[in-house]
């Protein structure tokens, strides 16, 4: 059957007007601004890190099997540099091969640790899991949900169609896209939620040497670094290891803290909390980061991004027609 030009813009139009109908307004009107009382999450201690990047390693590995954020069935290409090698997969930034990563920041002679003076810090960086997450508030299809019991930020590959609002609106440029893959997906931390069946909890904690990640319920989390503002510097101190109530600790001196828990309020709160001895910003992060549910304000941006596309259809359908029916014209 053919179709003349009227039709065809008549058809482009109604295909534009229903894109412009679409809106993620009752995902927005359905993201929390309260902390599930059972949310589970991570609190970072950057003067614990050592930098040994287990966390980034055992990241992979179990992240890289059913279930798992990082798993496709048949992949072979989940390391940045292939297990055969000999060097250890360490990658510079997050990308769609790595959810975790360690970085450092420092100056100087790089000497003092937890310094600006001639110093340095380590920060291990993925998802932060908001209590009220842009990202699925933006997500037109639901592919990225908010657990309302534990509060994890989970991502399912088979509702996703590419369209990346996740990435325009995460305020921490977490999501990563796969552009090396003919069928991409979109890779972000799911706080290990595929081991919590078998009991375990999130691998970069588990294999965190220090104590510098440990997992729990974010309540008990924020209660042990507000304690630890409160430590006297240079005092010894039982830090739990892997988990906020284990029973194994690791004694040793507190350090000096910058009097901020990150991620307590940022964004209206998230349930990976940080702690440091030098100020956030010289980490890496961004000090424009508001206190308010973003949700609120990413929405006012994103929702012109349909009428973007809706307009590039018609001009682009519009420019087929015409196009079309000149090279009707020269035929005949």
């Amino acid at each position: 059957m053919s179709m003349n030009r009227r039709d065809f813009l008549k058809t482009a139009a109604a295909g534009s007007g229903a894109l412009l109908a679409s809106t993620v307004t009752p995902a927005r009107a359905a993201m929390p601004k309260e902390l599930p009382p059972e949310a589970v999450g991570i609190l970072y201690d950057a003067t614990l890190c050592i930098g040994c990047k287990s966390c980034v390693v055992n990241c992979k590995i179990y992240n890289n099997v059913p279930g798992g954020a990082l798993y496709l069935q048949g992949r072979t290409d989940a390391y940045d540099v292939k297990p055969s090698e000999p060097f250890w997969d360490s990658a510079n930034d997050l990308s769609s091969k790595t959810l975790n990563v360690i970085k450092v920041s420092k100056t100087g002679t790089a000497v003092n640790k937890d310094s600006m003076e001639n110093g340095y810090s380590f920060i291990k960086q993925h998802c932060l899991h908001c209590i009220s997450p842009a990202c699925a508030s933006v997500c037109p299809v639901g592919a990225l949900k908010k657990d309302p019991v534990k509060g994890f930020v989970t991502y399912d590959k088979d509702k996703c169609f590419g369209c990346r609002y996740c990435m325009v609106a995460c305020p921490f440029n977490i999501p990563r896209f796969e552009y090396e893959r003919a069928i991409p997906q979109i890779r972000k931390c799911q706080l290990c939620y595929h081991r919590y069946a078998e009991g375990k909890y999130s691998a970069c904690c588990e294999f965190c040497p220090t104590g510098a990640s440990i997992f729990g319920k974010v309540v008990d989390l924020r209660k042990e670094a507000q304690k630890r503002l409160t430590l006297k510097q240079g005092d010894d101190y039982d830090f739990p290891v892997r988990t906020v109530d284990s029973k194994e600790k690791s004694r040793r001196p507190v350090s000096k803290y910058i009097n901020h828990v990150y991620g307590l309020n940022e964004a209206g709160g998230t349930q990976y909390l940080f702690l440091a001895g030098v100020p956030f910003e010289w980490l890496g992060f961004n000090k424009n980061i508001t206190d308010t549910f973003l949700p609120d304000l990413t929405w006012a941006y994103i929702a012109k991004i349909p009428a973007l596309i809706a307009g590039i259809l018609i001009a682009g359908s519009a420019t087929w027609a015409v196009t079309r029916k000149r090279n009707k014209d020269k035929e005949e």
